[in-house]
């Protein structure tokens, strides 16, 4: 079991920065794969970033790609979401996410996380 709580959520003017954290539970933090996704009002939640339990893979959503860097940090139990460049458009939800993996692969798929945060607010003001 892993539980994931996200921090650093707020309001923000476009072309502003923000460092989203998410802190998990749990002796075996490095055993998963981690991700983060965003949704806005009457969307559908969508993939923005992950990265393997090394740390040594990370996929991008083309959205976000070169403006969001995700990292984790494996003593700490956290990872991590910086977001440069914000657009009114990145405004949503921001939810950190988790499945068991020792491969190096990473999944942008809703059904492949298992655990879930609750979410922080981002809004970006134009």
């Amino acid at each position: 079991q892993v539980q994931l709580v996200e921090s650093g959520g707020g309001l923000v003017q476009a072309g502003g920065s923000l460092r989203l954290s998410c802190a998990a539970s749990g002796r075996t933090f490095s055993s998963y794969a981690m991700g983060w996704f965003r949704q806005a009002p009457g969307e559908e939640r969508e993939f923005v970033a992950g990265i393997s339990w090394s740390g040594g893979r990370l996929y991008y959503a083309d959205a976000v790609k070169g403006r969001f860097t995700i990292s984790r940090d494996n003593v700490k139990n956290t990872v991590y979401l910086q977001m440069n460049s914000l657009k009114p458009e990145d405004t949503a939800v921001y939810y950190c996410a988790a499945y068991y993996s020792y491969s190096n692969s990473v999944r942008s798929r809703v059904p492949n996380y298992d655990y879930w945060g609750q979410g922080t607010q981002v809004t970006v003001s134009s």
